[in-house]
């Protein structure tokens, strides 16, 4: 979807190998009709010149706060309100904790201070300074502020490293602000349940799965970039919180259900990722179970089916729905869509060497009444802004079509 106008987006550099897939990601807004300037900070100018950004860009770089011939007009002023976003890639672990603490020492943390453009930020770091708590707790601090996160993804990493931590690549970044800037969900009620739930079988143990949650969690800012109003419940996972608007935690199917259904009649949207437990068991025991016994029975009973009851609603909401199959997925999956009348179903095979549960990436096919779409293998986080796009666009028609 291209703009009536072209959105004018400042590119802030930070010191990082990253840099270099920086000068890439001006030529790839630069595709998509932005109008981009560039600040570098003085670090980044280790990595890549000011000369070829501006011959990217096709505008002069500023890398300093006090430049006499810059702040004539005060210029970093004039910037500031020119940009309609502020996008940082790579953002270091440095200039977060420095955003996150509202430090403006240079131009770059200046200008983030001194606009109200919305600030997006792609991650680049080390993954061990990634999962640091000091860089979590900067994170949150950031999009608890209403920043916009990008990755960062997982993989081999320039000091040999293998984990979270890598910038994504221009072309996920470009495509990512372009529709994020659409906001074609702005303003619509989305409820979204990610994760597994875990069923007590004694105060010490549960019944669980192997569900990780991270493609709900992406799922759930995707949706939110977007310009949905995400209503996020979530099982059990160790995944720091998504920037939505409401975080509500729970553990049993039962608790999951109740807390959906206390919500559902208010959304326009609604998606079931979690991987909700089948069955419970009938009576947990109240002391710890001993090993005594050479067998154990365990009595199980249904758990409500919770995507099929906020399914049946009237009016409904636009329900989408997960599959996750070792076998038969398609047929499965469209027996799913059908039988509980839902909106859209995604498709996805778990229990392969690539994709699934509790890995990184992920592929899907994605069906709904007369027609369908696959989504091959990618980082969970790319594919979750592709399905976030085709819920926006499946959603307007029908929305369209009801009204």
């Amino acid at each position: 979807m291209m703009h009536q106008h072209a959105l004018r987006v400042l590119l802030g550099v930070g010191g990082g190998i990253a840099a270099y897939k920086s000068v890439d990601l001006v030529r790839r807004l630069k595709e998509r009709g932005c109008e981009v300037r560039v600040v570098m900070t003085k670090a980044a100018t280790g990595f890549v010149t000011p000369l070829t950004f501006q011959a990217v860009s096709g505008h002069p770089v500023r890398t300093t706060l006090l430049d006499p011939a810059a702040e004539a007009g005060m210029d970093h002023i004039e910037l500031a309100r020119w940009a309609e976003r502020l996008l940082i890639a790579p953002a270091t672990a440095d200039l977060m904790a420095r955003l996150a603490a509202g430090i403006a020492d240079d131009l770059l943390t200046t200008l983030a201070l001194a606009t109200e453009a919305k600030l997006t930020l792609a991650p680049a770091m080390n993954q061990v300074m990634w999962r640091h708590p000091a860089t979590q707790a900067n994170l949150e601090t950031l999009r608890g502020r209403g920043a916009c996160i990008l990755g960062p993804g997982e993989g081999q990493q320039a000091c040999g490293e293998v984990g979270p931590g890598r910038m994504l690549e221009p072309l996920e970044i470009a495509e990512a602000l372009r529709a994020s800037a659409a906001r074609p969900l702005a303003g619509v009620p989305v409820l979204l349940t990610a994760g597994p739930t875990r069923e007590p079988l004694d105060p010490v143990r549960f019944l669980g799965n192997r569900s990780s949650g991270r493609m709900g969690y992406a799922l759930a800012e995707a949706l939110t970039e977007l310009g949905a109003e995400v209503a996020l419940v979530t099982g059990p996972t160790a995944l720091p919180p998504p920037g939505v608007s409401e975080l509500i935690r729970v553990e049993s199917a039962l608790e999951m259900h109740a807390a959906v259904m206390a919500r559902a009649a208010g959304c326009g949207i609604f998606v079931g990722t979690a991987a909700v437990a089948d069955y419970r068991p009938v009576a947990p025991a109240r002391s710890k179970i001993k090993k005594d016994a050479e067998e154990l029975t365990l009595g199980l009973v249904r758990n409500p089916d919770i995507l099929a009851e906020v399914a049946a609603l009237s009016p409904a909401p636009f329900s989408v729905g997960f599959a996750a199959e070792t076998d038969h997925v398609i047929e499965y999956a469209r027996g799913k869509l059908e039988k509980k009348r839902l909106s859209m179903i995604a498709a996805n095979h778990v229990g392969g060497e690539r994709g699934g549960f509790e890995r990184a990436e992920n592929a899907l096919t994605v069906l709904w009444d007369g027609g369908s779409r696959a989504l091959p293998m990618m980082s969970k986080a790319q594919l979750a802004r592709e399905l976030a796009a085709l819920i926006a666009d499946r959603y307007k028609e029908h929305h369209a079509a009801s009204t």
